[in-house]
């Protein structure tokens, strides 16, 4: 789906300040959806004390946990995975100087070119900005964007927001949007200042329409809107699903059964770490009731077509 151009920046780890290529054949998968809390600037604090964390932690049934791009990267080698990770930019966002920003995960995953592939954020609520930010990203080594609807309280399918689309489908890059209700905000005051609605894949149905050369990655199973977001994925040829955020063991059928068929070339790989790890992930889908010929797309073929990695992206 990249651009070739892209793809030959992409494949094998190109970039200027990229200092080790990445091993296609050794990886066993690619988790298309990670997050960096920690700025490597940062000392060392305790995750309970971040009511963002604490809240996903108590969702999740999981301890607190914040980590640097290189912890990341380090965890993920160990496993012979590949990790596309990012945060999320917010205008009006508290200013944190211990959380890492869009552009520190970009330029410190050059040091880690092996396994991370880099994506940058940025908040539409910037308007011109925004688009300046995308740019300066992409220079950097962006290898596509992460958008948070419901957190940056914005409509996908807004034409404010094209601009920033505009210059990342010049770019060749894809473009990962959080859909539906994954715990973010859950059992906080308001929810957090969350809210669900802008969340609905249907209205990336819009985006793939006005941006038929942009990848669009829905990410996690959209409760509770799993049917609209199989559905534009099965019509629009540019539309993806991650399946991050939940264990594969509370996957709802419809979901599997579209995996394993109509949808199996468009489905991808996504743990949502450090709530969800990746050991936990491939265990819970293990036992999921996905065909032999299916997982091995999930995990990996699949992400390499998408991204523009090895022999998968010809």
């Amino acid at each position: 789906m990249v651009s070739e151009t892209v793809a030959t920046l992409h494949d094998g780890g190109k970039y200027p300040h990229d200092n080790l290529a990445m091993d296609i054949d050794k990886l066993v998968a690619i988790d298309v959806h990670t997050h960096v809390h920690r700025s490597v600037n940062a000392p060392k604090a305790n995750p309970e004390d971040n009511e963002h964390l604490a809240a996903m932690a108590a969702y999740f049934k999981v301890a607190a946990a914040s980590f640097t791009v290189d912890d990341l990267a380090a965890h993920y080698r160990e496993r012979q995975m590949a990790a596309v990770t990012f945060t999320i930019d917010q205008k009006d966002a508290p200013e944190d100087p211990a959380r890492a920003t869009p552009q520190e995960i970009i330029e410190r995953a050059r040091d880690h070119a092996d396994i991370l592939i880099p994506f940058g954020s940025v908040d539409p609520a910037r308007g011109a900005e925004a688009v300046k930010m995308a740019r300066r990203q992409i220079e950097a080594g962006a290898r596509g964007f992460k958008f948070h609807p419901s957190s940056q309280a914005f409509l996908p399918n807004d034409r404010s927001v094209y601009p920033v689309y505009e210059v990342i489908q010049e770019a060749g890059l894809p473009a990962l949007f959080h859909t539906g209700q994954t715990g973010a905000g859950a059992g906080t005051r308001g929810g957090g200042g969350i809210r669900l609605g802008y969340s609905n894949p249907i209205y990336l149905d819009d985006v793939a329409v006005d941006f038929p050369d942009m990848p669009i990655i829905l990410a996690h199973p959209s409760f509770p809107w799993q049917e609209e977001a199989l559905s534009v994925a099965q019509h629009k040829p540019n539309v993806y699903i991650d399946l991050s955020g939940w264990s594969p063991k509370y996957f709802p059928p419809i979901l599997v059964r579209y995996a394993n068929s109509l949808l199996k070339h468009k489905v991808l790989f996504g743990s949502d770490w450090p709530v969800i790890r990746p050991d936990r992930w491939l265990s819970d889908f293990d036992k999921l009731d996905i065909k032999p010929e299916v997982r091995p797309l999930i995990l990996k073929q699949n992400a390499m077509k998408l991204l523009g990695l090895g022999a998968a992206a010809s």
